[in-house]
C-alpha cells in the first residue's frame, strides 16, 4: 500500500454510469469471451487491469496477484484505492457503483484517468458477477474499508474496519461453478500476461505467487528497461546482428509511443504491437506506419552511404526478416476493429507513429555506423534470397506446381468444392495415407500423405522452404499461397488436420508442420483452421466385442468394463504404435468419423510465448532446447521412444 494518499481529487463524482449489469449470468460468454479456461483467466486480467491503470495514471508501484488453494484469487495493488465516498446522483458508495454496475469507473472521465488499458475489457463488475463470492478491501485517506458479495449481489454494506497508513485495493474471488466449466487456474498462463505487462509498463513490480502446492512458487516480474529488456527476452538464444538495442520512447499528441527492436541470425519476423498494454493482434495504423517508416529509413541511409550497388532497393519483407520488435502506444481514445476487436483503427496514429520511427531510427543509424551496415547487410542478403523465390517461383508457376495449375498427384481430393465444408487430413506416410484414402468420406474428405519429414522452416530462407517437395505439395493443396502472397480468401479447407503416429518421430512431424504454418501461413492458426488427429492408442478385445482408448486411464477402464460382460473369452489389447496398423474402417471410425472423432483446434493466445517456444524448439541453439525439455519432461505420457 502506498506510503502517501495521492490524487485527490479522484472522488466518486468521477464516476459515470453507463449500463447495469442484468445480462451478466445469463450471457457470460459475451463478456469474458468463454465460460472455459480463456474465460476463467480473464477475470484475473480484468481486475489487473484496474491496477495497471492506476499504473498508468502514476499513482500505483506494485501489483500483487496470489492463487490460494481452491483456485480463488487475491489482487493486491498500492494505488489510490477505489473511492468509497457517496456518489453525488447514485447516492451509493464508489466502490460499490463500480462492482454492480456494467461500464461504471472512472475510466470514461479524462481527467482520471489519461489512458486505460481496462476500458477495452469489461471491468470489475462482471468479474463480481460471475464470481461465487467478491470481497474488496480498500485503503483510503487513513482508514481500511470492506465489502463482500455473493454472485454480484452485495450481502453486506461498505464498512469502515479499521485505519491504514497507505493507499490501495485488495480484490478477492472465487469463480462461480455454476457459471465456469473449467475452474483450474493455469500458473503459465498467468505468468505469460504478467511478465508481459511488466515488460509494457516499465518500472512496475509485478508478483506472481502460487500457493495450491506445499511447495510454493512465487516470481516477481520487474523491468527498468521496459520493451528494450521485452525484445532481449523474446529473441531468446537467437545470435544478435547488432549488440545494440534499438530504444526510443516519444511524446506527441496523437499518442505516447514506446519501440524497441533488435536483428537478429534467424529468419522469422517477430513484431508484436500493443495498444494500452492490449495485444493487437491483427495490427492496425500504428504497425502500418511503423512497417512504413521502417522500409524507407533504412532505404534512405543505404542509398546516403552508398551501400546499395546500382539498382539495389529493399522491400519491407526484406528489412523485417531476423527482426524482433516490440511497439507500444498508450492512446487517450483508441478504436478497435477486426475480428477480435484487436486490430487498431485510428488513423492519426500512423502518421504519428511513422514520423516517430523516421526520426529515432535516422538517429540510430548516424550514430551507429557498424550495426547499420549489418542490419543493411542481412536485409541485402534476404532480399537476394527473395528474388532467387521469386524466380523458383515462376519457374514452378509454368511447371503448374504452385497456383492455377494440376494439384499434386499423391493428394486425394474431396469431390466438393465448398472450403467451409472442406478438411484436407495431412498424414505420416503412405501406408497410413492408404489406408486414409480408403477410409475417408471422399465428398468432403481430401487425403495429402506426406513422405518423411518436411523441412526445418526455423533454420530456412524462403528460397530453401520453396524448393522442398513436401512444402510445395502443402502450398499447392492448400491453395492460399504463401507468406507475402497468401491469401486466407483461397484457402481451399477451412479444416487442415495434422495426423500423425503417436511415437517420438510422429511427434517431431507435428511439430514441424506446426512451425511451418505458424512462421509461414501464421493466418491458418489465427483463423482456427489447424487442428490435429487424435488416433487411440489401444484397441481393447472381447469376442465381437471392441473398445478404442486414447489414454492408459481409458485403457484400463474398458478392460474393466469387458471383463464384468458375458463370456469367459478373454480380452486382447493392440497398441497402435503406427496410424499403418489400423485398417480403413478402423481408422475411419476412431479418427476421421466427425460423429465420434476427437481433433485438436490449434490456437495463439499468445503469439510473443509462441514465437519463443518455438525459436527455442526449432532453432539452431541447443541450450536453450535442452532446458525447455529438462523443464517439460515431466508433463510427457504416451510417447514410445
Amino acid at each position: 500500500m502506498a506510503d502517501q494518499q495521492k490524487g485527490n481529487d479522484y472522488t466518486s463524482r468521477q464516476i459515470q454510469v453507463l449500463k447495469g449489469l442484468e445480462a451478466v449470468r445469463k450471457r457470460p460468454g459475451m463478456y469474458i469471451g468463454s465460460t472455459s479456461a480463456r474465460g476463467l483467466h480473464h477475470l484475473v486480467y480484468e481486475v489487473v487491469d484496474n491496477s495497471i491503470d492506476e499504473a498508468m495514471a502514476g499513482h500505483c508501484t506494485e501489483v500483487h496477484v496470489t492463487i490460494h488453494p481452491g483456485d480463488s484469487i487475491t489482487v493486491i495493488d498500492d494505488g489510490r484505492g477505489i473511492p468509497v465516498d457517496l456518489h453525488p446522483t447514485e447516492k451509493i458508495p464508489g466502490v460499490e457503483l463500480a462492482m454492480t454496475t456494467l461500464h461504471a469507473g472512472g475510466k470514461f472521465d479524462k481527467n482520471s484517468y489519461k489512458v486505460s488499458g481496462g476500458l477495452h475489457g469489461v471491468g470489475v463488475s462482471v468479474v463480481n458477477a460471475l464470481s461465487e463470492w467478491l470481497e474488496v478491501e480498500i485503503h483510503r485517506g487513513g482508514k481500511r474499508y470492506h465489502q463482500r458479495y455473493a454472485r454480484g449481489v452485495k450481502t453486506k454494506e461498505l464498512e469502515e474496519i479499521g485505519s491504514a497508513k497507505g493507499s490501495g485495493t485488495q480484490v478477492s474471488f472465487k469463480p462461480d461453478p455454476e457459471i465456469f466449466t473449467e475452474l483450474t487456474y493455469n500458473y503459465d498462463t498467468l505468468a505469460s500476461r504478467l511478465r508481459e505487462l511488466a515488460f509494457l509498463n516499465k518500472g512496475l513490480k509485478i508478483v506472481l505467487r502460487d500457493e495450491r502446492s506445499d511447495e510454493e512458487t512465487e516470481e516477481i516480474y520487474k523491468y527498468d528497461g521496459g520493451l528494450a529488456e521485452f525484445v532481449a527476452y523474446l529473441r531468446g538464444a537467437r545470435s544478435a546482428v547488432h549488440d545494440k538495442i534499438i530504444y526510443f520512447e516519444a511524446s506527441r499528441p496523437e499518442a505516447e509511443i514506446e519501440l524497441a527492436m533488435q536483428y537478429d541470425s534467424g529468419f522469422s519476423e517477430n513484431t508484436h504491437t500493443f495498444v494500452n498494454n492490449i495485444n493487437t493482434h491483427e495490427g492496425g495504423t500504428h504497425l502500418t506506419g511503423f512497417k512504413a517508416a521502417l522500409t524507407r529509413t533504412i532505404n534512405d541511409y543505404a542509398r546516403k552511404n552508398n551501400i546499395f550497388k546500382k539498382d539495389e532497393n529493399l522491400s519491407g519483407d526484406d528489412v523485417r526478416e531476423g527482426l524482433t520488435c516490440v511497439l507500444s502506444v498508450k492512446v487517450m481514445e483508441p478504436q478497435f476493429e477486426g475480428q477480435t476487436k484487436t486490430k487498431l483503427g485510428n488513423s492519426e496514429i500512423r502518421g504519428a507513429v511513422e514520423a516517430a520511427v523516421n526520426e529515432h531510427l535516422a538517429i540510430f543509424l548516424d550514430e551507429n555506423p557498424k550495426a547499420a551496415k549489418a542490419l543493411i547487410e542481412k536485409s541485402l542478403q534476404a532480399a537476394r534470397a527473395r528474388e532467387a523465390a521469386r524466380k523458383a517461383r515462376d519457374l514452378a508457376r509454368k511447371k503448374s506446381a504452385l497456383e492455377g495449375g494440376v494439384l499434386p498427384g499423391k493428394l486425394a481430393d474431396c469431390s466438393i468444392n465448398d472450403p467451409a465444408l472442406s478438411e484436407i487430413y495431412l498424414v505420416e506416410g503412405d501406408s497410413a495415407g492408404g489406408s486414409a484414402k480408403q477410409g475417408r468420406d471422399r465428398s468432403f474428405q481430401a487425403i495429402l500423405p506426406l513422405k518423411g519429414k518436411i523441412l526445418n522452416v526455423e533454420k530456412a530462407r524462403i528460397d530453401k522452404i520453396l524448393s522442398n517437395d513436401e512444402i510445395r505439395a502443402m502450398v499447392t493443396a492448400i491453395g492460399a499461397g504463401i507468406r507475402d502472397d497468401f491469401d486466407i480468401e483461397k484457402c481451399r479447407y477451412h479444416k487442415i488436420i495434422i495426423m500423425t503416429d503417436a511415437d517420438v518421430d510422429g511427434a517431431h512431424i507435428r511439430t514441424l508442420l506446426l512451425t511451418f504454418f505458424f512462421r509461414q501461413m501464421r493466418e491458418l492458426i489465427e483463423q482456427g483452421y489447424i487442428y490435429i488427429a487424435q488416433p487411440p492408442l489401444y484397441r481393447v478385445q472381447k469376442g465381437k466385442t471392441e473398445r478404442y482408448a486414447y489414454t492408459e486411464e481409458e485403457r484400463d477402464r474398458e478392460v474393466k468394463t469387458l471383463s464384468n460382460g458375458k463370456g469367459s473369452k478373454s480380452i486382447s489389447i493392440q497398441r497402435y504404435k503406427g496410424l499403418g496398423e489400423m485398417n480403413p474402417d478402423q481408422l475411419w471410425k476412431t479418427t476421421m468419423d466427425p460423429e465420434s472423432r476427437t481433433i485438436l483446434q490449434v490456437t495463439v493466445q499468445s503469439a510473443a510465448e509462441a514465437d519463443l517456444v518455438f525459436s527455442r524448439l526449432m532453432g539452431d541453439e541447443v541450450e536453450p532446447r535442452r532446458q525447455f525439455i529438462e523443464k517439460n519432461a515431466k508433463y510427457v505420457r504416451n510417447l514410445d521412444v
